[in-house]
């Protein structure tokens, strides 16, 4: 009786053990601001998509996307500045001891990711039947969105780009349009969430994520699938190319 108690402990250890060891072993990822390099290039997308805070705005979204596989241990890099405020607080003396932040624990990342848009297109067309009252229009649209991402994970330990991939996000859709003439709405990202162009910077981003988690962690036949992907993309471009 005393050995079954033993060997079931013993079992049970190292179940614990391997759980803790495996969670440890977790990639450490961080994302760096995204560069939006469309801006200037056209006139084919909003005022918002021109914004200062959309290259962290997109860090984020990868962020929490990146966690949210679980694959990954994302460190924060948008809002570092707040973490270290809290330890330099905690560090002054002005908070309890035993509760502050300390100094020299943040963790390090094995891989940062580095993002930059280089295409995006915005195409709105009116289908009519729009009216106007006291500055604000209500009428019917059809609106299409393309984004076009590429990422670079760099190995922080030798400097090296072990992961290169082009991301593209599609999406359309139609129906009625309610706009604000002046004040009050649009102006950033969060605004864009139901409109086709918010759906194809979602699915750019979440198409990121899966793809880092397949690369990165999984390492299986999924590859094959975001190769045969990645071809299409190099092909349908191509194809869009007139080369004598």
């Amino acid at each position: 009786m005393k050995f079954r108690f033993l060997t079931t402990t013993l079992v049970l250890c190292s179940l614990t053990s391997g759980a803790l060891m495996a969670a440890d072993d977790k990639i450490t990822i961080g994302v760096a601001e995204f560069k939006n390099e469309t801006a200037g290039q056209g006139t084919n997308y909003a005022y918002w998509w021109t914004t200062p805070s959309i290259g962290w705005e997109l860090s984020g979204m990868l962020s929490n996307e990146l966690a949210a596989t679980k694959a990954f241990s994302v460190v924060e890099r948008n809002q570092l500045d707040a973490v270290i405020y809290e330890q330099d607080l905690g560090a002054s003396g002005r908070i309890k001891e035993d509760t502050a932040a300390p100094i020299g624990e943040l963790e390090g990342a094995d891989y940062t990711v580095i993002g930059a848009v280089t295409s995006y297109q915005e195409n709105t067309e009116n289908t009519g039947g729009g009216i106007g009252y006291k500055g604000f229009s209500i009428g019917g649209s059809k609106s299409e969105a393309y984004i076009a991402v590429d990422i670079r994970v760099i190995n922080n330990r030798t400097g090296v780009l072990d992961y290169v991939r082009t991301i593209e996000g599609t999406s359309s859709g139609s129906g009625i349009s309610l706009g604000a003439y002046k004040g009050g709405w649009g102006g950033d990202l969060a605004s864009q969430k139901k409109t086709p162009a918010g759906k194809a910077i979602r699915a750019a981003v979440v198409h990121i994520a899966e793809y880092l988690e397949c690369a990165m962690v999984e390492q299986d036949s999924c590859l094959a699938e975001f190769d045969a992907a990645d071809e299409r993309r190099k092909e349908k471009t191509k194809s869009a190319i007139d080369l004598d």
